[in-house]
């Protein structure tokens, strides 16, 4: 089994400016001359943390993070009333470039789990060129039976708990959850928009590992994290993305010649191993490998020894 690499430091970071009154945080670590990667994290709205960096060879890797709009280090955040009307996927993949251009970076890595995978694909449909190889984990492309699995009742037949205590919330949700709970999430009442943010984010704290991790639940139950995290996935997710229905499956043929890594845990609640099949038939350059005793959290059994592998695999590729 292959372990994290060793903690290190970020040797380079700063804020840099997108537009719209944003400025987003990221940091360089690794080796400066080594192979371009940039880690995209989940959410949307969870922010970066520094066990992202030690899943690069920091011998062969330049390894960039950054934290997306609205949350993180990244200003304004959103826990201090930044509005969203800016902040859509196009506008992250906007970033990307812009983030891509100030470190000189020709082309480079993509890495990216749940909405951090949604967000590599959409990049590199769009900038297939600037993208050397794509490992994503936990594969989420904001389709409408994805959501539909998620907030719809589908996992909520794995956890009938969990999931009556996400209902209970938004009583008057008429079936409609995702709506119900971006209009909470949206109320003059703090207090109501607390309520909802933690309901929405211990329903995925809940269903997110295979076995019950007390401390991921804990992470998602910390009103730091469960503010940015619901506020920016309801907007993200009543919107569709700003994406067709289907596009980034029905565009994967822009991914031919990219090398591609796909993780899926067999049973990953949050997000099925069904889109991670279908991506891969559609697009004949990636791996897909099933992990058999994980669901989504990338703590589960296999998940970093399998993403490990991956990044391992493709630190010396030209």
């Amino acid at each position: 089994m292959r372990g994290l690499y060793p903690a290190i430091e970020a040797h380079d970071r700063g804020l840099l400016d997108v537009g719209d009154g944003h400025r987003i945080y990221w940091e360089v670590s690794g080796n400066p001359s080594g192979k371009p990667a940039v880690f995209l994290h989940g959410g949307p709205g969870s922010g970066t943390h520094p066990l992202q960096r030690r899943m690069f060879d920091p011998a062969a890797y330049r390894i960039v993070l950054f934290d997306q709009r609205g949350c993180g280090q990244s200003t304004p955040h959103v826990r201090t009333g930044a509005g969203l009307a800016d902040n859509t996927t196009w506008h992250l993949v906007a970033d990307l470039e812009r983030l891509r251009e100030h470190l000189g970076i020709e082309a480079w890595q993509l890495f990216g789990g749940s909405w951090g995978a949604t967000l590599a694909v959409a990049y590199a449909e769009t900038h297939p060129e600037r993208v050397t190889e794509i490992i994503l984990r936990g594969v989420f492309l904001l389709r409408r039976l994805e959501l539909d699995w998620m907030y719809g009742g589908g996992a909520g037949m794995l956890f009938p708990d969990a999931w009556a205590r996400f209902v209970a919330t938004v009583p008057d949700s008429d079936g409609d959850l995702l709506t119900a709970y971006h209009r909470l999430i949206n109320s003059p009442d703090p207090a109501a928009r607390a309520r909802a943010a933690l309901a929405w984010s211990n329903w995925e704290g809940a269903t997110v590992s295979l076995l019950p991790n007390p401390q991921l639940a804990a992470q998602y139950a910390d009103p730091s994290f469960a503010v940015p995290f619901a506020r920016i996935a309801l907007h993200y997710f009543v919107n569709a993305g700003w994406l067709d229905p289907d596009q980034l499956l029905r565009d994967a043929g822009k991914l031919t010649g990219i090398p591609g890594k796909i993780v899926q845990g067999r049973y990953d609640t949050v997000t099925p191993p069904r889109t991670a099949y279908d991506l891969h038939q559609s697009w004949p350059d990636s791996t897909l490998t099933l992990l058999p005793q994980a669901g989504h959290a990338v703590t589960d059994l296999g998940m970093l020894d399998a993403l490990i592998q991956a990044t391992d695999d493709f630190r010396y590729r030209a």
